[in-house]
């Protein structure tokens, strides 16, 4: 997977993917415009989406309809190093399940692939290009 990150001024980035776009900003009070997600939101929503498409295939598996299937992602600024800590994910769901399905969707969730990589330590790799001073 790869997904590459261009600045476009001021606080702002174009974010692409596979032909996709998308733009990141920060509020006014950051010096921003507000006109995108910041980048802690943008990880909310990735969790959220993800929890979203596993709460959605276990319903349709079972012929139970999914559209209308809302999540809700939340977390806490943590401190000592900068975070996010606290994640909750809340599946909203437009029919009456049983437990046992409630159970089905918290196990699907749990098999969302980014709900999987906060939850393990990861290692991440830094590589800094800079151009040398013989191409200026």
């Amino acid at each position: 997977m790869e997904v590459k990150v261009e600045h476009l001024g001021g606080v702002q980035f174009e974010i692409s993917a596979r032909g996709h776009k998308i733009f990141s900003d920060q509020p006014a009070e950051n010096g921003g415009f507000d006109e995108g997600m910041t980048p802690p939101e943008l990880l909310l929503a990735s969790l959220g989406s993800c929890a979203g498409f596993y709460s959605a295939q276990y319903l349709k598996k079972r012929k139970l309809a999914a559209e209308g299937t809302r999540v809700r992602v939340t977390a806490e600024k943590a401190a000592n190093p900068a975070r996010l800590a606290n994640f909750r994910i809340e599946v909203d769901v437009p029919l009456n399940l049983s437990p046992e399905q409630q159970r089905g969707i918290e196990e699907a969730v749990h098999h969302c692939l980014i709900h999987n990589t906060l939850m393990q330590p990861s290692r991440i790799e830094l590589a800094i290009h800079s151009a040398s001073l013989t191409d200026a």
